[in-house]
């Protein structure tokens, strides 16, 4: 997929751990866990309002569009 999340990195600038991230967003440490190896396929706008909130950024930090060959989508033959 062309849209990478770099969620991994705000972490680390902000120097916030996964477990303290979750629990002030009230997100499960797995489903975070998804999003910050970039394993997600879809976010909620109120995740990433959260997210934003709590780590006092914009949502281009998280989310960037990477230029190149998408990969097959099953979902949309």
């Amino acid at each position: 997929m062309a849209i990478k999340l770099n969620l991994d990195r705000v972490m680390f600038e902000r120097k916030i751990s996964l477990t303290e991230l979750a629990e002030r967003i009230g997100i499960t440490l797995a489903n975070l866990s998804i999003l910050k190896n970039n394993k997600a396929r879809a976010i909620r706008f109120s995740t990433l309002d959260a997210l934003c909130r709590t780590l006092n950024c914009q949502p281009g930090d998280i989310i960037e569009w990477v230029p190149g060959e998408p990969e097959k989508d099953d979902d949309h033959e």
